[in-house]
Protein backbone atom coordinates (compact mmCIF):
# COMPACT_ATOMS: atom_id res chain seq x y z
CA UNK A 1 0.00 0.00 0.00
CA UNK A 2 1.44 3.53 -1.10
CA UNK A 3 1.83 6.09 1.58
CA UNK A 4 2.88 9.25 2.03
CA UNK A 5 4.39 11.05 5.19
CA UNK A 6 5.02 15.03 5.00
CA UNK A 7 8.02 16.07 7.25
CA UNK A 8 10.07 19.32 7.93
CA UNK A 9 7.04 21.73 8.58
CA UNK A 10 7.61 24.67 11.16
CA UNK A 11 7.12 28.07 12.29
CA UNK A 12 9.21 30.49 10.97
CA UNK A 13 9.49 34.23 10.90
CA UNK A 14 8.99 35.70 7.06
CA UNK A 15 11.83 35.49 5.17
CA UNK A 16 13.19 32.08 6.34
CA UNK A 17 13.96 29.27 4.36
CA UNK A 18 11.78 25.78 4.69
CA UNK A 19 12.38 22.82 3.59
CA UNK A 20 9.49 19.67 3.35
CA UNK A 21 10.02 16.53 2.31
CA UNK A 22 7.72 13.20 1.35
CA UNK A 23 8.74 9.59 2.07
CA UNK A 24 7.28 7.59 -0.67
CA UNK A 25 6.74 3.86 0.57
CA UNK A 26 5.13 1.20 -0.47
CA UNK A 27 5.82 1.73 -4.05
CA UNK A 28 8.24 3.73 -6.22
CA UNK A 29 5.90 6.04 -7.73
CA UNK A 30 7.98 6.71 -10.18
CA UNK A 31 5.79 6.86 -13.13
CA UNK A 32 3.45 9.53 -11.29
CA UNK A 33 3.29 12.74 -11.03
CA UNK A 34 4.19 14.19 -7.88
CA UNK A 35 2.80 17.24 -6.28
CA UNK A 36 2.08 19.93 -2.84
CA UNK A 37 -0.82 21.27 -2.40
CA UNK A 38 -1.98 23.63 0.38
CA UNK A 39 -4.89 24.54 2.60
CA UNK A 40 -5.17 27.41 4.88
CA UNK A 41 -8.02 27.73 7.02
CA UNK A 42 -11.60 28.35 5.57
CA UNK A 43 -9.58 28.53 2.18
CA UNK A 44 -9.82 25.51 -0.77
CA UNK A 45 -6.92 23.12 -1.04
CA UNK A 46 -4.55 25.16 -3.69
CA UNK A 47 -2.42 23.92 -5.95
CA UNK A 48 1.58 24.80 -5.15
CA UNK A 49 4.19 22.82 -7.23
CA UNK A 50 4.21 19.58 -9.15
CA UNK A 51 6.89 17.46 -10.90
CA UNK A 52 7.15 14.52 -13.40
CA UNK A 53 9.31 11.44 -12.33
CA UNK A 54 12.31 12.56 -13.29
CA UNK A 55 12.64 16.43 -12.45
CA UNK A 56 12.32 17.20 -16.20
CA UNK A 57 9.06 18.74 -15.68
CA UNK A 58 7.89 20.79 -13.55
CA UNK A 59 5.11 23.33 -12.22
CA UNK A 60 4.60 25.94 -10.01
CA UNK A 61 1.75 28.16 -8.64
CA UNK A 62 2.52 32.44 -9.95
CA UNK A 63 2.65 33.18 -6.20
CA UNK A 64 5.94 30.88 -5.50
CA UNK A 65 7.52 30.93 -8.58
CA UNK A 66 11.08 31.88 -8.04
CA UNK A 67 10.69 30.99 -4.46
CA UNK A 68 9.80 27.79 -4.13
CA UNK A 69 11.55 24.73 -5.62
CA UNK A 70 10.37 20.81 -6.16
CA UNK A 71 12.66 17.94 -6.66
CA UNK A 72 12.17 14.21 -6.14
CA UNK A 73 14.08 10.90 -6.45
CA UNK A 74 12.62 7.72 -6.38
CA UNK A 75 11.75 7.37 -2.48
CA UNK A 76 10.96 11.22 -2.25
CA UNK A 77 9.84 14.22 -3.35
CA UNK A 78 10.78 17.99 -1.35
CA UNK A 79 9.63 21.07 -1.90
CA UNK A 80 12.17 23.80 -0.54
CA UNK A 81 10.69 26.78 0.01
CA UNK A 82 12.76 30.52 0.45
CA UNK A 83 11.76 34.00 1.17
CA UNK A 84 9.20 32.90 2.91
CA UNK A 85 5.52 35.06 3.45
CA UNK A 86 2.91 34.79 5.84
CA UNK A 87 0.98 34.21 3.26
CA UNK A 88 2.04 30.95 2.48
CA UNK A 89 1.37 29.51 6.27
CA UNK A 90 -0.96 27.01 5.45
CA UNK A 91 -0.80 23.28 5.62
CA UNK A 92 0.87 21.46 3.00
CA UNK A 93 0.27 18.19 1.52
CA UNK A 94 2.02 15.91 -0.68
CA UNK A 95 0.12 13.84 -3.37
CA UNK A 96 0.77 11.92 -6.36
CA UNK A 97 -0.93 11.20 -9.67
CA UNK A 98 -1.38 9.37 -13.02
CA UNK A 99 -1.35 12.59 -14.72
CA UNK A 100 -0.25 15.99 -14.22
CA UNK A 101 -3.43 18.70 -13.12
CA UNK A 102 -3.43 21.26 -10.66
CA UNK A 103 -7.18 20.14 -9.88
CA UNK A 104 -6.59 18.16 -6.10
CA UNK A 105 -9.58 15.35 -7.42
CA UNK A 106 -6.80 14.40 -9.99
CA UNK A 107 -4.62 13.07 -7.09
CA UNK A 108 -5.59 9.95 -5.50
CA UNK A 109 -2.55 9.49 -3.04
CA UNK A 110 -2.32 11.67 -0.09
CA UNK A 111 0.31 12.50 2.80
CA UNK A 112 -1.36 13.24 6.04
CA UNK A 113 -0.08 17.09 6.27
CA UNK A 114 2.58 19.08 7.72
CA UNK A 115 1.85 22.68 9.27
CA UNK A 116 3.90 25.98 7.88
CA UNK A 117 3.46 29.23 10.04
CA UNK A 118 5.17 32.27 9.09
CA UNK A 119 5.28 34.74 11.26
CA UNK A 120 5.48 38.56 10.17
Amino acid sequence: QVQLVESGGGLVQAGDSLRLSCAITGSTLSSRIMAWFRQAPGLEREFVAATNWNGAFTSYQDSVKGRFTVSRDTAAVSLQMTSLKPEDTAVYYCAASQQYSTSPGTYNYWGQGTQVTVSS
